[in-house]
């Protein structure tokens, strides 16, 4: 199964663009309240804090995801949606066999969702890796779980 998230690139583009305009427009906000105000910095600081904490709340959020399943081996790829063509620099990408996969985890935080895998290497040696799935719609993550379960199943029949 092949699924990902790429319809919601123009809805963070668009996010990017209101925040960007809000930002402008409290420029001109704190400019007509400069006058009426006494503690003018303090309300400029109070102003570009909530920005710049909006901002990085989207930033960490909107991630692409994409996750394959079809072959002998699981490819789940993370990786920022802006400037992602040029710039790889938040891409987290793993590739295992579906014999080395035992358990999986969905996490559903207020505002950011993950998806944990435990897998086993050649050695035994069990490692997780975790990817952020807050932009994959529900249905997507239902079709996600349902053939993680269906690999670890046959894994559990294959052992016993």
């Amino acid at each position: 199964m092949r699924t990902n998230n790429a319809r919601v690139k123009n809805t963070i583009v668009s996010v990017y663009f209101v925040l960007i305009f809000f930002a402008v427009l409290m420029l001109f906000f704190f400019r007509g309240l400069s006058g009426a105000t006494d503690n003018q910095i303090l309300l400029f600081i109070a102003i570009a804090f909530g920005f710049a904490v909006l901002f990085f709340l989207v930033h960490f959020v909107s991630k692409y995801f994409e996750y394959d399943s079809d072959g002998l081996k699981v490819v789940v790829l993370n990786k920022g949606l802006l400037f992602s063509d040029k710039f790889n620099y938040r891409e987290h990408r793993i590739e295992f066999d579906k014999k080395q996969l035992y358990a999986y985890r969905f996490r559903n935080m207020f505002v950011y969702k993950t998806l944990t895998l435990y897998f086993k290497n050649s050695r035994e040696i069990k490692s997780k890796e975790t990817f952020n799935v807050t932009l994959v719609n529900r249905r997507k993550r239902k079709y996600i779980r349902q053939s993680l379960s269906k690999i670890i199943k046959a894994n559990k029949n294959r052992i016993d």
